[in-house]
Order: structure tokens, then sequence, then C-alpha cells
């Protein structure tokens, strides 16, 4: 009878470390959400009407532009977005808005245009090359090819006994 006991407290202790373990393991992978950026807020971006707006109204209404145009300050960009991971994975975007207000050179608002994760260029790089142009040289081509080279006439290495006037005696 007792070593029946012993072996079913063995068993609970077991079970009790493999359901920590389990929930140790789990925890570890959780899923990581984050935000960067503009938070939007639609019923104030819905306020800011092309005609009736200018930059003053549009800075007190959204606040300062995420930023604005390299030439000239007739954009303003707020940029959001949303990303999700796993513990140690890369963050992939789920949501992302991009608000573009334009502006024309009086300072009043033209338009208000929205893109969000769909506008997005997705860029594939090609092969496991970066194609250059030049020479295609072998790598012995490339450790060997400079043999003999350096100090050859034209080259700039030292060809010949000058000194720092530039002729053989200074001249």
């Amino acid at each position: 009878m007792r070593q029946f006991s012993r072996q079913s407290r063995s068993g609970r202790i077991m079970l009790a470390v493999g359901l920590c373990a389990l929930l140790l393991g789990t925890s570890g992978c959780t899923r990581i959400r984050t935000h960067q950026g503009y938070q939007v807020d639609k019923l104030l971006v819905d306020s800011v009407q092309p005609g009736i707006d200018n930059r003053a109204s549009v800075e007190g209404t959204l606040g300062r532009p995420s930023f604005a145009a390299q030439f000239g300050d007739q954009d303003w960009y707020y940029v959001s977005r949303d990303m999700r991971s796993l513990a140690f994975s890369n963050p992939k975007p789920v949501a992302q808005t991009v608000l573009h207000v334009r502006f024309d050179p009086a300072g009043n608002v033209v338009a208000v245009d929205r893109m969000g994760l769909e506008d997005v260029a997705k860029v594939k790089p090609w092969g496991e090359k970066t194609p250059t142009l030049g020479r295609h040289r072998s790598l012995f081509q490339e450790i060997f090819g400079n043999i003999g080279a350096v100090g050859a006439g034209g080259m700039g290495g030292g060809g010949g006994a000058t000194s720092p006037g530039g002729g053989p005696n200074g001249s």
C-alpha cells in the first residue's frame, strides 16, 4: 500500500512539472502587437475639409504631421502602422494608414487622401546575387590577378627612385 501511494505521488509531481513546463513554454511565444506613428482618430480626420481648413486649423485638429514634403511645405503626411509578431520572429504589418493632406500655395487644404496597406509596394529581391557592372573574375583571378602589377609603370607605385621634388635629383 505504501508503494502505491509513492507511485501516485510521483505521478502527480511529474504531471505538475509537465503542466508548468507547458505553461512556461507557451508564454514565451506570445503574440506581440505594436503601434507605430500617428494615432488615427477617424472623427478628427473626417473633420478636415478641403476648401474650409488651412495649415493652422489642420495642425490644431490633427497635430504636427509625421513628416512634410521634402520640397516646399505643400504636403503633410500622417503615418500610422500596426505590427504583429511572435516572440523572436520579424514583425509583420497588419494595418497601415497614410493620411496625405495637400495644401495650395496660400496654405488652404486642397485634398485629403487616405492610403492603406494594400497600396504598399512589395519589393522582392532578385536571385541570390546582386548584378554589378564591370569585369567578371573568378576567385583565383581576384586573389592572384594583381601579382606583378604592384610598382608597374603608370600604376602609381614605386617604379623608380625619385625624390619628392619630382625629378631624379629633386628638380
